[in-house]
């Protein structure tokens, strides 16, 4: 099975083939971020972890670019790379996952305030680029505020 950066070359190259210059030139910049990475980290493959990282910055820069302009052409790229990223959990999904994690954790409601690093970095060892961080970040302080 192909991971995430093989997938993306491919792609790169189907798009280049077929004269999609939209998406061949999305592909581009992800791949050279990818490589450059790669150089930095002094790893020859990035685990789909890392590439998911990387899109994810440029889906956030992506949605920024909308907001301020709503350029079509950067809705477009927004689709294009969410084709490449994990499903998005839903806030249910997050709180459920969340109330599981304390649950797991064992803390009490009364020490959950300084607990939301902990609560943050076992959610993100479980569920890795299917949420936004902001928002789980919200979630967690919703749950702390309404004691679980």
């Amino acid at each position: 099975m192909e991971n995430l950066k093989e997938r993306i070359s491919r792609e790169y190259l189907e798009a280049f083939k077929s004269r999609d210059s939209i998406k061949k030139n999305l592909l581009g910049v992800v791949k050279s971020e990818i490589t450059t990475q790669e150089k930095n980290t002094v790893v020859e493959n990035l685990a789909d972890a890392d590439v998911i990282k990387i899109l994810n910055k440029f889906s956030k820069n992506l949605k920024e670019t909308i907001e301020k302009s709503n350029s079509e052409e950067a809705k477009s790229e927004l689709s294009i790379l969410e084709n490449y990223l994990p499903k998005q959990m839903s806030e249910s999904e997050i709180k459920s996952a969340l109330k599981e994690i304390i649950d797991e954790l064992g803390n009490s409601s009364s020490s959950l305030p300084f607990q939301i690093g902990k609560l943050m970095g076992a959610f993100n060892s479980k569920y890795s680029g299917k949420a936004d961080n902001k928002l789980v970040s919200n979630i967690i302080k919703e749950l702390i505020t309404t004691n679980v």
